[in-house]
């Protein structure tokens, strides 16, 4: 093919060689009218199996042509169902890697879930509950587990008032400055 365009360019864009004998310049015209006769030969198989001009072909031609396509797209299903056979497998191999990685997350969550336990448990029992409000309830103990009693408003609140807000939210931070331990 590199050899059939080589002299094609040279053919065309060269200067023709004063020298070159007949017999040379027939035998580039023998392959040209060959190359010409398998592109046109090539075109019509492209019609044909884009389904024109097969009014022309007889029963032998497109039974053939039948089992070309037939050929064609059982390759074609083969090559998309490999295709599709890799891709899930290396979905499957990303499956398992973020298993893995989310099994260590976990465990790395449980263990510090567990320190930070203790370590509320132990602060639990050293710092005691100071509340200088009156209306609050009395302080909890270890029984109650993590739960941080509610502060509740008497008076009910519709609509947006930025100085009642403000005063809300003034009354219900800690008075001992310490953060509840579920915001933590």
């Amino acid at each position: 093919m590199a050899k059939t365009l080589d002299r094609y360019q040279r053919c065309t864009y060269g200067t023709l060689d004063p020298g070159q004998t007949e017999s040379e310049t027939q035998s580039n015209y023998q392959e040209y009218l060959r190359l010409k006769g398998k592109v046109e030969v090539l075109q019509r198989s492209q019609r044909h199996f884009l389904g024109e001009d097969l009014a022309e072909l007889g029963g032998k031609d497109l039974e053939e042509l039948e089992h070309q396509l037939d050929f064609s797209l059982k390759q074609i299903r083969s090559t998309k169902m490999q295709f599709m056979i890799d891709q899930l497998s290396d979905l499957q191999r990303k499956e398992e890697a973020l298993l893995e990685t989310n099994r260590g997350l976990r465990r790395k969550l449980e263990e510090s879930t567990s320190a930070l336990r203790s370590s509320w448990e132990a602060g639990e029992q050293s710092i005691p509950y100071n509340n200088n409000n009156n209306n609050n309830p009395p302080p909890h103990h270890q029984s109650e587990g993590f739960f941080e009693p509610l502060q509740c408003s008497s008076s009910m609140q519709i609509g947006y008032n930025p100085a009642v807000t403000d005063q809300v939210t003034a009354t219900a931070s800690p008075p001992n400055g310490f953060i509840p331990g579920w915001m933590l």
